[in-house]
């Protein structure tokens, strides 16, 4: 009660600066218009006023914003598709993106008019709102999507695709929440200079029934007052716009997740067997010449039955991770423990579990088992919120539910006291169910807590 009146109370001086910065600037417009004392030139704010009623209260005048704004969000939906595209081409071919980048960068900067002009010769006027808007916002879009899917947490990528999360639900999931910051920061500048760039565009090219035309016409006839309410028109659609389009891409992120949740184990049923068919496969691996930079795996060949079980110890830095993710590689999809945590922080214990988790997993079941690893809890707080034991139970209960016929596991009781590791290992053999189990660790305790008894020492 106390932070909900603490936030109204701030809103509301926030409220009260607004006003009070407004009010000063509005009465900097009157002193200045009486110090002019040209209505032709500056006219007051009670002008401007009764010229905006006027064309609010025409329905002409929406059906020409209606238009215009049509035609410019078309440009900016074109911008946004093709940049798209183009950013998703360039983040896989750097050839590619050093073609691409020095073309748009030069369309970035080209001045407005000249674009339109050029635009106007080659297209007509019909069609040069689009286009122009298209040129302007398209740099904008592009460099902004390169920038963001650079910036995507490649070792959540990789937990993701290893545990058959792909195609379209690896989008949602994961690569669109993690680029949707860099998409809204692009959104705030290039949604205003559309329609900076388009209305210019309708009025260079004198585009009939247009915001463009209307306020060239005021120009012409020196209606001041008719041209500053346009102005006022176009402003307040373009922050409308801006406000509609940044909430719908704000909630995107949320719905994308939830649809990748909902849509668990899509894709997985019937490819390299399932958690609950007991399915494995034999794994023979010869890891040398995979990885010469670790010298302690040079001639090593890894051999697992079917249903098999090997655990792999040695010191620290000696090539046990590196072992494992080519082990993966080899099993993908597949369930996986990593050494570092790998979860998404903002999406509740219950979510990071059933996002990975086989078609025929429930929700109810999923919860079941977070509550039997991890006693008293909340499955629907964010994993953020929990401390490092607790954290790396959900990852092994993620594992656990897994589609796939291995289940790799690195280092997986970092943070578990003897108690906890004991109890957590017992549900471990209860739910493997056949799968070929890999074990790296430091501590021959963990081995023996998960009736491991064949060991590789590296």
């Amino acid at each position: 009660m106390r932070a909900f009146a603490r936030q109204m109370t701030e809103r509301m001086k926030a409220v009260t600066a607004a006003g009070a910065v407004a009010a000063f600037w509005l009465a900097v417009w009157v002193l200045v218009a009486a110090l002019v004392a040209q209505p032709l030139i500056l006219p007051g704010p009670a002008a401007v006023v009764v010229a905006l009623l006027r064309l609010v209260c025409d329905g002409g005048t929406w059906a020409i914003l209606a238009g215009s704004g049509t035609r410019i969000l078309g440009g900016l939906a074109l911008a946004a598709v093709c940049g798209g595209l183009l950013a998703g081409i360039s983040s896989r071919s750097r050839a590619f993106a050093r073609l691409v980048a020095p073309a748009l960068s030069f369309v970035k900067a080209t001045p407005v008019a000249c674009v339109v002009v050029l635009l106007l010769i080659w297209l007509g006027s019909a069609r040069v709102s689009i286009a122009a808007v298209l040129l302007m916002a398209l740099p904008g879009v592009y460099f902004s999507l390169v920038e963001g899917l650079a910036q995507v947490d490649k070792p959540l990528e990789q937990m993701f695709r290893l545990h058959g999360v792909r195609s379209w639900r690896l989008l949602f999931a994961h690569t669109w929440r993690e680029v949707l910051p860099f998409v809204l920061s692009c959104a705030r500048a290039v949604i205003g200079m559309s329609w900076k760039a388009g209305v210019a565009a309708e009025l260079i090219g004198m585009a009939t029934d247009t915001v463009g035309e209307r306020i060239y016409q005021a120009k012409l006839l020196i209606e001041t007052a008719d041209l500053l309410a346009w102005t006022v028109l176009v402003v307040a659609a373009s922050w409308a716009c801006e406000r509609v389009l940044v909430w719908l891409l704000r909630a995107s992120g949320p719905a994308a997740w939830r649809a990748a949740v909902r849509s668990h184990g899509h894709g997985l049923r019937g490819r390299a067997g399932a958690a609950s068919d007991g399915a494995a496969a034999e794994l023979a691996l010869a890891v040398g010449d995979r990885a010469p930079w670790a010298p302690a795996l040079d001639g090593l060949v890894l051999n697992v039955p079917a249903g098999g079980r090997i655990c792999v110890m040695g010191a620290s830095g000696v090539g046990k991770s590196t072992l494992l993710a080519l082990a993966a590689g080899e099993c993908a999809p597949c369930s996986m423990v990593f050494q570092d945590v790998r979860l998404v922080e903002d999406a509740s214990a219950l979510d990071n579990v059933l996002v990975c988790a086989d078609a025929r997993v429930s929700a109810s079941s999923a919860a079941a088992l977070l509550r039997r690893l991890v006693p008293g809890i909340d499955v629907h707080a964010r994993v953020a919120e929990l401390s490092g034991g607790q954290r790396r139970r959900v990852e092994i209960a993620r594992a656990l539910l897994c589609g796939g016929c291995a289940v790799i596991l690195d280092e997986p009781f970092t943070g578990l006291d003897t108690f906890a590791r004991d109890a957590t290992a017992e549900v471990m053999l209860d739910l493997l169910n056949g799968r070929m189990l890999l074990l790296a660790t430091h501590d021959v305790a963990d081995a023996q807590a998960l009736n491991i008894s064949d060991i590789i020492t590296l």
